[in-house]
């Protein structure tokens, strides 16, 4: 009788083990975001650091901040999932007086993936469009798409020239 009910006690062990399943975490699935280089105008194989850059989104309920007042060489930016068209304006201050604003635009079409069920969709960017609404003192040379899908943010997608 003692060996029946410790192979009962065993067999229920097994078969309520046996019911459970692996946890559904998300671990790599995010919506990619847009990398951008800066490279010196006159030497288009350089990098070169934007001093004193302060970039906002904007929104049409008002600008919002994404990266305030820094000399960075590149940037990642997050693309609106909502519409097909985000800008931002970038500044960079080169004295007290002279602050110099251009408007980047960025046309793009969405494509929804589904990744799996702890995750749910991401979103990636096709046929990526940039242009540039220069102030009265420009300071974006030239935009160029090298990227115009948007998959991850491994590499540059659009490269600034200034």
């Amino acid at each position: 009788m003692n060996k029946i009910r410790i192979a009962v006690i065993i067999l229920l062990g097994i078969l309520s083990f046996s019911a459970c399943e692996k946890d559904d975490i998300c671990i790599d699935a995010d919506t990619p975001s847009l990398v951008i280089r800066f490279y010196d105008v006159s030497d288009p194989t350089e990098f070169k650091d934007v001093q004193n850059l302060i970039v906002r989104g904007l929104l049409p309920s008002g600008a919002q901040d994404t990266i305030d007042n820094v000399a960075l060489d590149s940037i990642v930016l997050p693309l609106r999932v909502d519409s097909n068209t985000t800008s931002f304006t970038l500044s960079r201050q080169v004295s007290i007086d002279d602050i110099n604003i251009d408007t980047l635009t960025f046309n793009y079409e969405t494509k929804e993936i589904f990744k799996s069920r702890a995750c749910g969709y991401i979103v990636n960017y096709e046929q990526l469009e940039a242009s540039v609404v220069p102030s009265d003192s420009l300071w974006i040379q030239d935009v160029i798409v090298v990227d115009s899908t948007v998959e991850n943010t491994a590499s540059a997608h659009v490269k600034i020239f200034h």
